[in-house]
């Protein structure tokens, strides 16, 4: 089984290939992890030597952002939360809307929360 935790890095160059990066020359960020991201099935070069996030990458980016907003609703019910992201979390009952604005987190998004933290390495 192949250990598929990502870095920051290689978080922020799937974020450039998302945002148009189009091949590995494009900044160090993307050079640096190019081949492990592709090694990993979340990018993939086309013919012509482009680069294209695959569902799986964007999979990985999806649930990323989905636990920053967790993370980001737990300390601030006010925080900002991308559309696509609150209706996901709210389909999950990880998060409810509030009556002031903002949303709450649930009790089972607080729990999922604390299993993923508990599963990130220590720092």
């Amino acid at each position: 089984m192949k250990n598929e935790k990502l870095t920051t890095d290689e978080y922020n160059a799937l974020g450039f290939i998302r945002g148009g990066a189009r091949n590995d020359r494009v900044n160090a960020c993307v050079g640096r992890n190019a081949k492990r991201l592709a090694g990993l099935k979340m990018i993939a070069y086309t013919r012509d030597g482009r680069l294209e996030m695959t569902e799986k990458g964007q999979q990985v980016l999806f649930l990323r952002a989905c636990i920053e907003a967790l993370t980001s609703l737990s300390q601030d019910p006010a925080a900002e939360v991308a559309g696509d992201v609150a209706q996901f979390l709210i389909r999950k009952s990880h998060i409810a809307p509030r009556a002031e604005g903002g949303f709450e987190v649930t009790p089972r998004g607080l729990e999922s929360l604390a299993d993923i933290q508990a599963q990130e390495p220590k720092k």
